[in-house]
């Protein structure tokens, strides 16, 4: 399957509906285990890909709810989310949440300005952001306690700023990639859920 398809995140629970809504729109569907992934192929051209959550490989029978049975957390994990506008980040033990911190810093934005004022402006603006994500690695640091399988999400530079910090060098990041807004509690517990999710491509033909 080409990566042209969109991808959705499915709690596990609900991935044996999902799959019979699927073939419910597209028609009888025949189901594969291939590279590590749960795939249906529709009648009417229509197919998906399912995959275990942090990037773990299925290997059990063809069916939605054997790969449920493989779904679930590690032992140790943690999420971390930043964005200019923020940071949260949390640790948990299989599902469990035991540590977290939400946080957000000013970094002013764009200015019109031409000349010797935005390049003030620029290393202003720089300077807020840096000093920002400093503060996020410190607190991630500090809250993921050596967890090192990372689900992360918000702003790609942002992130990757953060996760140069020394002390992270040893993180491993695993998908799905998060694309949220400005993270704040609710927006940290909800990431929490996506981060367990099966994360299913999927093409519509019909």
């Amino acid at each position: 399957m080409s990566g042209d398809g969109a991808e959705v995140l499915v709690p596990p629970a609900r991935l044996p509906r999902w799959t019979a809504n699927f073939t419910g729109r597209h028609g009888a569907t025949g189901l594969a285990v291939v590279d590590g992934a749960l795939t249906g192929t529709a009648e009417d051209g229509s197919d998906f890909v399912a995959r275990l959550p942090f990037d773990a490989a299925y290997a059990g029978p063809a069916d939605p709810a054997s790969l449920v049975e493989a779904c679930g957390p590690p032992p140790s994990w943690g999420v971390l989310l930043v964005r200019k506008g923020g940071f949260a980040v949390a640790r948990l033990e299989g599902e469990r949440l035991v540590a977290s911190k939400t946080g957000s810093r000013h970094v002013q934005g764009r200015t019109k300005a031409g000349g010797q004022s935005q390049q003030r402006f620029a290393r202003r603006r720089d300077n807020q952001a840096r000093a920002a994500y400093d503060a996020a690695a410190d607190h991630a640091v500090r809250v993921l306690d050596d967890v090192r399988l990372l689900v992360t999400g918000g702003d790609h530079e942002a992130v990757a700023a953060v996760l140069a910090d020394r002390r992270l060098a040893g993180a491993s990041v695993v998908g799905p990639w998060l694309a949220v807004p400005d993270p704040r509690r609710s927006v940290l517990e909800q990431a929490v859920q996506d981060a367990q999710a099966v994360r299913v491509v999927v093409r519509n033909r019909g």
